[in-house]
């Protein structure tokens, strides 16, 4: 079981499963609305995850016309991404999951489009985009 919530606790969510697919993303998009040099994502089946409390209180922003993205409307903190392209699965944000949940091996993505003042320093594999 996979339990996250806000930085102001008024959403909830949790994912009667397992992380099946985790990865870092350098794109210029979710380092600007992270306020990061990478944003960390756990993949999840769509059909596992649900709110506990909140999901009135989540907005969506259309980043592009491939992803959605879920955060909280009092402090905005990021909750997911939702892949257009991918109808089973849906990228928690890992700001947002509590503990550390057993995952697979990560990898770095969007590597093409990295902040160029951040060095990776580790042996992942790095897609010039998504893997």
């Amino acid at each position: 079981m996979i339990r996250g919530h806000c930085a102001c606790k008024r959403v909830s969510f949790e994912v009667d499963g397992d992380i099946l697919d985790f990865g870092h993303c350098h794109c210029s998009i979710c380092r600007r609305l992270h306020g990061a040099a990478y944003a960390t994502f756990a993949g999840v089946k769509r059909s596992l995850f649900r709110y506990l409390k909140g999901e009135a209180d989540v907005r969506v922003y259309r980043s592009s016309p491939r992803n959605d993205r879920v955060f909280c409307a009092h402090c905005g903190s990021p909750i997911l991404v939702d892949p257009k392209t991918e109808p089973t699965r849906l990228y928690l944000s890992m700001s947002a999951v509590e503990g550390d949940p057993p995952r697979p091996a990560g990898y770095h993505a969007w590597v093409s489009s990295k902040a160029p003042w951040h060095d990776i320093a580790d042996d992942l594999p790095q897609f010039r985009e998504w893997n």
